[in-house]
């Protein structure tokens, strides 16, 4: 017996700690995709499973509201004890009532017409779309802001590459006229410029440290991620080059937009609350039946030895005739919301339109920058490495080696800004086109 309660522990614990195992191993990352960070944003971001958490309240709510459709069922009982029985003393002193008395009463009431059940099970159905929609626009706007923070953290990244490549040049720079200086070839002017300019780049290479670090915990907040966990990004140079074409002839479909969605839903809804009111004219309608049972004796042992059962149905008809008014004002306000909500349609439309032409025209400006960065890139490296040999054989100067390489660092961050701006404003207009999928 004892060596099965030790099996059964040991296995007991080895499946504790595979589960755990699991567990942290599904909110780790060690290499993520762009798409296996959005993906484990949609799993873990907090606002969207905030938002799966209230579907599954709103889902209860509903099923508590239609439970009023059922035959509510009900039962109660009562002991009472008198100390003193009240007489009758017309003559002779008779009591009332024996000294102990117990009932029980069963009762049951169906809902027949009642406008607030009724209600209930008309708008059911769009109360779960309404739910279901305010997650998914969550999870739109978690794939826009984890996408923007993913190339964010690349841009950074890439710039460090850059700096490192001009650490690693400057530094063959430096030694080149440090050689130069003591063979008597130049004075120690250029050397020194070389100097100057690599530890400029040491310096910004820490800047771009900071800045990274900071870019990455954003990406880590909008996912959901542990802030003291960290994981390599994966993703490829030359697939995001080809990511940023975009059909920019596309015309704006409004019922495509979760917000039009959302707006539809709010309009059925108010749609029923105008029925509801013109419900509120008509009378509600129950049946009921109740048994009951009743003891009663004076000796308390003998209380229960004998019931005195009664039973009974019946229909319940509530007509309200008169209430101020109020019924009449309250399907005013509905209709008056109603029409209120139109405004809400052209407003949605109007600012749909205005985001897609300034995200359009942003996107369209940022992708003829990053054509005009792209063959600049190409010219500059042109001019850097003609230059350079050029100084190596004694034709140019060292200043002009340090324009070339200047001119060639800014080109190369303008080409990453341009192909980042590229990609981000791309995702502006797929969300103003209602197309940004998760």
């Amino acid at each position: 017996m004892s060596k099965h309660l030790v099996i059964f522990f040991l296995s007991f614990i080895f499946f504790i700690t595979l589960v755990k195992g699991q567990q942290k191993q599904d909110s780790i990352l060690t290499d993520a995709t762009l798409e296996q960070c959005v993906q484990y944003a949609l799993k873990h971001q907090p606002d969207v499973n905030k938002s799966l958490l209230d579907e599954q309240i709103v889902n209860a709510e509903i099923k508590s509201r239609l439970a009023d459709w059922y035959p509510q069922i009900n039962l109660d009982y009562t002991l009472q004890h008198y100390f003193q029985v009240q007489r009758f003393t017309g003559g002779t002193a008779t009591p009332l009532a024996t000294e102990n008395f117990s009932t029980a009463y069963f009762s049951a009431t169906q809902n027949i017409f009642n406008p607030d059940v009724l209600l209930a099970s008309h708008t059911a159905g769009n109360v779960r779309t309404q739910a279901k929609q305010i997650t998914e626009n969550n999870k739109i706007y978690t794939v826009l802001n984890v996408s923007k923070a993913f190339y964010s953290v690349l841009l950074s990244r890439s710039q460090m590459k850059l700096v490192d490549q001009d650490i690693a040049r400057l530094s063959r720079s430096v030694q080149d006229a440090y050689n130069q200086y003591k063979a008597g070839i130049v004075d120690k002017t250029d050397y020194k410029r070389a100097q100057i300019s690599l530890n400029n780049s040491v310096a910004e290479r820490k800047q771009y440290e900071h800045d990274l670090t900071a870019k990455f915990s954003v990406l880590k907040f909008y996912m959901g991620y542990p802030q003291d966990s960290s994981f390599n990004l994966l993703y490829d140079s030359s697939r995001l080059e080809s990511n940023i074409y975009l059909d920019t002839l596309q015309n704006v479909n409004y019922t495509t937009r979760i917000e039009y969605k959302i707006l539809q839903t709010q309009q059925s809804l108010l749609q029923e609350n105008v029925k509801y009111y013109k419900w509120e004219f008509l009378p509600t309608l129950s049946a009921y039946g109740n048994y009951n049972l009743t003891y009663s004796n004076n000796d308390f042992g003998k209380l229960y030895n004998t019931s005195f059962p009664s039973s009974y149905i019946g229909l319940t008809l509530g007509f309200p005739i008169f209430q101020g008014g109020k019924r009449t004002w309250e399907i005013k306000s509905a209709n008056l919301q109603l029409d209120r909500l139109q405004y809400n349609f052209q407003s949605l439309k109007d600012s749909i339109q205005t985001e897609y032409q300034e995200s359009l025209a942003s996107y369209k400006t940022a992708l003829n920058d990053f054509y005009v960065q792209h063959d600049n890139l190409d010219l500059a490296n042109d001019v850097y490495n003609t230059i350079y040999l050029q100084y190596k054989a004694g034709v140019k100067t060292y200043l002009e080696v340090i324009v070339a390489e200047s001119d060639l660092r800014t080109t190369q961050v303008n080409y990453l800004n341009a192909l980042y701006e590229v990609l981000s404003s791309k995702l502006d207009v797929e969300k103003a086109l209602g197309t940004l999928t998760y």
